[in-house]
């Protein structure tokens, strides 16, 4: 499947502002998944300088920093990608893989770190019965129960919700369903993290949106998707973009600016694919 995203984004302040560095992720990943055939980030007014590089989970990032005032500040990011995995489960189960709690190494731990409230502890418990508590029972489960039970709503800004408090509303955006994923997955000592990128559902709205979904690693398979807000594991549908223990790290702009000015945000995002 290919892909051909064309994503504009623009923040008007009400009065001119200094710009604090920005972070900007927005040029899709390359692994065993997805093969990025072209990427191309616009940034408008042209910044004094950016580099380019990797961030600490292994996700391309630009740094871009500014001088002068501005009032307007806009980024156009325009990719190709197709996608390779047609089927999510293509990997053998390793035997540490089947029982829960998954035994993983140290280099995981920023993935399994969890302070569940009773309430996403107890959530957990029960499905992982449900289960037998075996793994990947446990996660098809859980991605299933989540679409079944959670409302969906559209918020097009701000930070997720909490595990908490998206499992006591039983609604919540794409992005909140991932956190919800990844809270209850690490309970039950499976490593995850968040992710987020575009998928082909995106392509049928005359507006499309960003997507978040979640990740959690198999030994026998590494990172694989699962996506509670569709209902399904991740295969050709989704193109990641960056992933992280922490959603905040994986978020396609972070920056802040100096001034008094209130922000207002608009984005475009156009897609088709094939």
């Amino acid at each position: 499947m290919r892909f051909t995203v064309v994503h504009s984004t623009r923040y008007r302040y009400a009065a001119p502002v200094y710009l604090e560095p920005h972070t900007i992720r927005l040029c899709p990943r390359q692994d065993g998944a997805q093969r990025a055939m072209r990427h191309s980030l616009e940034i408008s007014p042209k910044p004094a300088g950016r580099a380019e590089g990797l961030d600490q989970d292994g996700n391309v990032m630009t740094q871009a920093w500014f001088t002068g005032q501005i009032d307007v500040l806009e980024l156009r990011s325009e990719f190709e990608v197709e996608t390779l995995r047609d089927n999510p489960f293509d990997f053998l189960v390793a035997g540490a893989d089947r029982d829960l709690p998954v035994p993983y190494p140290e280099a995981l731990a920023p993935y399994l770190r969890a302070e569940p409230s009773p309430a996403v502890r107890e959530f957990t418990q029960s499905i992982a019965a449900e289960a037998g508590g075996k793994t990947m029972p446990f996660l098809a489960a859980m991605n299933q129960r989540l679409f079944d039970t959670v409302t969906q709503v559209t918020r097009r800004e701000g930070p997720p919700n909490s595990a908490e408090v998206t499992l006591a509303a039983r609604e919540g955006s794409c992005r909140d369903l991932a956190v919800l994923f990844c809270a209850a997955a690490r309970t039950a000592g499976v490593a995850a993290r968040f992710v987020s990128g575009y998928e082909r559902e995106a392509s049928l709205q005359e507006n499309g949106e960003l997507h978040a979904w979640a990740e959690v690693y198999p030994h026998g398979g590494g990172w694989r998707g699962y996506d509670p807000s569709r209902g399904l594991a991740v295969a050709a549908s989704h193109v990641a973009v960056a992933a992280a223990a922490d959603p905040l790290l994986a978020a396609p702009v972070v920056g802040a600016y100096r001034g008094a000015a209130k922000s207002t945000l608009e984005f475009e995002i156009s897609m088709q694919v094939e």
